[in-house]
């Protein structure tokens, strides 16, 4: 697995917030989802600034099928995304997460690593780290498979986001909205913080899960939860 514009280390603590059924479905299935590019909400996924796409005009002089090679390409990459914090957000959890039922995943990008360096796959998968851009006048390098999906408008960069990325492109199986890859879910998971909103039921629901599951799963107390000393 090799970095694309990663300048972490290992050890950076990265989480990914999300709501009881999608953590059903990574620990049940021990699978993690990885969504089509042209399927995100920002319209500007995977897409060329403003800059970039002039170079492109270029381009299209001597290959002038350019775009709808690319059009076709945005199908076949497949992302994880995951925010690097130090600490869990309170922001993070409002956006993504609803109903004050959400849970969030702490681990590390060495965690992320190891948890599907083991598995088996017919899938190159590589750890990039998102760089926020102003869509009009920053400039995207054409330097890679992977360059216009690592960049997104500087409207995002509260998410401090890193991407698990691949190209689905010469699997011999449609992706349709994803693609999910085997994963080793105790080694993924460093932490458990459940939302520190929810009612006393929905967390002896989680934990009795994790227990019925058998998963070596450590369920943290948020610390937007913890006690106040006046």
């Amino acid at each position: 697995m090799n970095p694309i514009e990663l300048h972490l280390n290992d050890e950076t603590i990265i989480w990914k917030y999300l709501d009881l059924s999608k953590f059903l479905d990574l620990i049940i299935s021990r699978k993690m989802f990885l969504s089509r590019s042209d399927k995100f909400e920002d319209q500007y996924e995977g897409t060329f600034s403003e800059p970039t796409f002039e170079e492109i005009k270029l381009l299209l002089n001597d290959n002038p099928k350019y775009l709808d090679h690319y059009k076709a390409r945005r199908k076949d990459i497949i992302i994880s995304s995951w925010h690097t914090n130090p600490y869990e957000s309170f922001a993070m959890w409002q956006i993504f997460t609803k109903n004050n039922e959400g849970l969030a995943i702490q681990s590390t990008i060495g965690r992320l690593k190891k948890s599907i360096l083991n598995q088996e796959r017919d899938i190159n998968l590589h750890i990039g780290e998102v760089q926020y851009i102003d869509y009009k006048k920053d400039y995207i390098p054409l330097k890679d498979n992977y360059f216009p999906f690592l960049y997104k408008r500087k409207s995002f960069q509260y998410e401090n986001e890193i991407r698990l990325i691949g190209d689905g492109a010469n699997l011999d199986k449609p992706i349709n909205d994803g693609l999910k890859i085997d994963i080793d879910v105790d080694l993924l998971i460093q932490n458990l913080y459940i939302h520190p909103r929810s009612e006393k039921w929905y967390k002896n629901l989680i934990e009795t899960i994790i227990t019925r599951l058998n998963l070596s799963i450590e369920i943290a107390k948020s610390d937007l939860e913890s006690d106040i000393y006046i």
